[in-house]
């Protein structure tokens, strides 16, 4: 693809697949940063349709000049994700991102029992976005009040879940593939999955494969990104 000053401007959509511990910020702002020095601008919108947690990787939808205006309709698209989610353990932000506070048996769960719970999750479902999340509550985002150790009521959230599929036991490791709406939380996802297996769960692993029809297949790291647009002119 050409990378061209009247492209970018007029508007562009990036694939980008983002690194482990790169926040979705970060990943705009280099590519902000390449495409402002490359054509000299001492401006061009730039932003990014759905966030990435730093421990995720994967497809980031970054959008440039007009087409920064698609990003709500691109934001609402079906999401696709594959992970690992870790069985016998909870942690407070259902994810790597803390230390396990409480531990489980798994003695009890079969691959039989691991299938069938996946059940429970397939269809519209009520799901409790996690305590540590950017979400916003009273003008504070929830991870604020949780670093705080403060308790905050969090109201769940309509979503609904297309395919939740166990691609691999390894146990306490299980495989997955999540096919979901805007605004699920896979965090949640595998913290109420240990909770149906009567044991604690947590995400140990994310990557976003698919947005709506854009994969991850078609992305390039930011790096790359920076080096395609240099050698584009």
């Amino acid at each position: 693809m050409m990378y061209t000053e009247e492209n970018i401007k007029s508007g562009q959509i990036l694939l980008i697949d983002k690194p482990l511990k790169w926040s979705s910020f970060q990943a705009v702002n280099k590519l902000k940063w390449a495409i402002r020095k490359q054509f000299n601008l001492k401006k061009i919108k730039v932003g990014h349709a759905g966030t990435l947690d730093p421990l995720a990787t994967g497809l980031l939808i970054i959008c440039t000049g007009k087409f920064t205006k698609k990003i709500p309709e691109l934001q609402g698209q079906i999401k696709e994700y594959t992970g690992t989610i870790t069985l016998g353990a909870t942690r407070p932000s259902y994810d790597m991102e803390t230390e396990i506070d409480q531990t489980f048996s798994v003695d009890h769960i079969s691959k039989e029992k691991i299938q069938s719970a996946t059940k429970q999750f397939i269809g519209e479902i009520d799901q409790l976005p996690p305590v540590f999340s950017a979400l916003k509550k009273d003008g504070k985002r929830l991870y604020e009040y949780a670093r705080e150790g403060k308790d905050v009521t969090i109201n769940s959230r309509r979503i609904t879940i297309d395919t939740f599929e166990i691609t691999d036991i390894n146990m306490p490791e299980v495989s997955f593939r999540v096919v979901c709406s805007k605004g699920t939380y896979i965090r949640s996802l595998a913290h109420d999955f240990g909770r149906e297996l009567d044991s604690g769960a947590y995400l140990s692993s994310l990557r976003r494969t698919k947005i709506g029809d854009f994969n991850v297949d078609n992305a390039v790291t930011p790096d790359a990104f920076t080096e395609m647009l240099l050698s584009s002119n």
